[in-house]
């Protein structure tokens, strides 16, 4: 059904409980999503995003509950990704009057996903929109995570709808972050950010800043996936902030792929020294362990170790694969090291050294490679360089 999130302004998404890839395969939502669509009533009628196709027939019907969609005035198009502006085609064949709304930007992205010869309106910041007794007020906020991303905000109701900003990939019965288990809203609001938001960063700095130096009053946040921040909404904006600087706590991630179990080996005795200089770690082997939640338990944690055997001069495939996302990302101000097991011929720890490096993280202590299994020594002399990884942690968050 449609739920009031304000006076006369209702979500009329849908929920998606089964999608478990999103960007193709490289997120995993383990726990669906969402695509939240906002309608507005007034005089004249908006709705502000609309969902992927597929979904159009579930948003049809909780708009049809509150207002007929033939009397839509105008179709709000804050992004132009498929999963926001996949319903637009079928809003529109209801309402051939409305107008689409969009950045200038959008025009180009748009273009290609959408049939020609709609009305259309292009906005950007400090544009406005009367409604009645509501306005919408857009907000250009290129690169967060589209170039043609934008804000819309409400001022009367102090709601902003902020597209894909401060969302979580979660399909819930509910609809408000309060109404949800805190643990399971701030695991994926922190994956979200950290697998889609994180090259960003700087522009989040800057874009949060220049909201509060507008002087918006925000009550309400509403994205458009997961849940809607109606209870002290400056929370997510705030960790927002922390993130966007790179803030963490002295935690590190060891994370490994092992063929025979000598990596494997090393990498407990690694994590082992890690914990034994005061720094929480956590072990994530792949491809047990996907890259989703490798990258969201990073966002909280100063260090990473990544460990891999040597297999034809090279790292393995998962570990490769990993350390690519990494480089596409680029989280912010971490430290990092590499360790692994060779035979013959070593190769796979300079190769990891070298992907952290192209990642940004600065690579604090030479990398560990040992023969074949490791030998009670060397494992001894594995708990050692974990020690001193740990040690780099503390130190770096001095």
């Amino acid at each position: 059904m449609a739920v009031p999130i304000a006076e006369n302004v209702y979500w009329v998404g849908a929920v998606d409980w089964d999608v478990r890839h999103f960007h193709g395969y490289s997120y995993h939502t383990h726990r669906g999503t969402s695509y939240n669509a906002y309608l507005i009533v007034d005089e004249r009628i908006a709705l502000v995003d609309t969902v992927m196709r597929g979904f159009e027939e579930e948003m049809l019907r909780r708009i049809a509950e509150v207002v007929d969609p033939a009397r839509i005035d105008y179709v709000v198009a804050n992004h132009g990704e498929p999963d926001h502006s996949g319903a637009i085609p079928a809003v529109m064949a209801l309402a051939p009057q409305a107008t689409l709304v969009h950045s200038k930007r959008a025009a180009e992205s748009l273009g290609k996903y959408l049939p020609d010869g709609w009305k259309r309106q292009i906005v950007g910041t400090g544009d406005t929109l009367p409604l009645g007794r509501k306005t919408l007020a857009f907000l250009e906020a290129p690169m967060l995570h589209w170039p043609d991303s934008m804000f819309t905000y409400i001022p009367e109701d102090r709601l902003l709808l902020p597209n894909d900003a401060f969302g979580q990939h979660l399909a819930s019965a509910e609809r408000f972050a309060d109404e949800v288990d805190p643990a399971v809203l701030w695991d994926e609001a922190r994956k979200y950010f950290a697998n889609i938001l994180t090259p960003f960063s700087k522009l989040i700095l800057r874009k949060i800043e220049e909201v509060q130096q507008m002087g918006l009053e925000i009550a309400t946040i509403a994205p458009s996936h997961g849940v809607i921040w109606r209870e002290n909404p400056v929370q997510i904006v705030e960790q927002y902030v922390r993130w966007a600087r790179g803030e963490a706590r002295a935690r590190a991630l060891v994370v490994y792929e092992t063929m025979w179990g000598s990596t494997a080996e090393m990498a407990h005795a690694v994590a082992e020294g890690i914990a034994s200089a005061g720094v929480e770690v956590r072990v994530l082997p792949v491809p047990q362990t996907d890259h989703t939640t490798v990258v969201g338990e990073l966002l909280d944690a100063k260090g990473i170790v990544l460990g891999s055997p040597t297999h034809n001069r090279r790292m393995l495939l998962n570990i490769a694969a990993l350390v690519e996302d990494l480089v596409g990302l680029r989280p912010v101000d971490k430290i990092g090291a590499a360790f692994g097991s060779h035979g013959w011929s070593g190769g796979a720890v300079p190769l990891l050294e070298k992907g952290l490096k192209e990642a940004g993280i600065e690579v604090v202590q030479e990398g560990l490679a040992l023969a074949w299994r490791p030998t009670p020594q060397e494992r001894t002399q594995a708990v050692a360089w974990g020690w001193t990884f740990g040690e780099r942690v503390m130190e770096a968050l001095k």
